[in-house]
């Protein structure tokens, strides 16, 4: 079932972007992010999928409201993650589908998502739900403060 997060889902959430996504950012650090997001409920959306007899959380999905001048606007999946023992069973279809219906409520237009090249069966799982692949892109970062 798909359910609101809350601060105590932390650790899953923090050990599925380890595992599933490779994104190993200090536990201190995404409970302060979490608190920030949780905290912004017109620009963020997050919802976490926990099966029925034991509530063990097994994937979620973060997107925000993406404003540009040129076009209108629309979600960005910042995060879609499934447990790797419980892919191909029906949760990520069921999480995308429960933001499409976010993205609806809140008269957004559409939903886009940026995904690593190397993420061929992610590519191969957005086709299968609708998903469009529309351009290219190389990402690039400048580090303005160390700590």
């Amino acid at each position: 079932m798909i359910c609101a997060v809350t601060l105590k889902d932390l650790n899953k959430i923090h050990q599925i972007n380890r595992d599933e996504l490779g994104y190993d950012y200090p536990l201190d650090k995404s409970l302060n992010q979490l608190r920030k997001i949780l905290n912004d409920p017109n620009h963020h959306f997050l919802a976490l999928y926990q099966n029925d007899f034991d509530h063990k959380i097994l994937g979620y999905v973060h997107a925000e409201i993406y404003e540009e001048i040129y076009a209108d606007p629309s979600l960005n999946v910042l995060a879609l993650a499934v447990s790797s023992d419980s892919q191909k069973s029906g949760i990520g279809t069921q999480l995308m589908g429960w933001l499409e219906d976010q993205a609806l409520k809140n008269g957004l237009t559409n939903i886009r998502l940026n995904s690593g090249m190397s993420r061929t069966a992610a590519h191969n799982f957005y086709e299968h739900i609708g998903y469009k692949h529309i351009k290219d892109q190389k990402k690039f970062l400048k580090i303005l403060l160390y700590e």
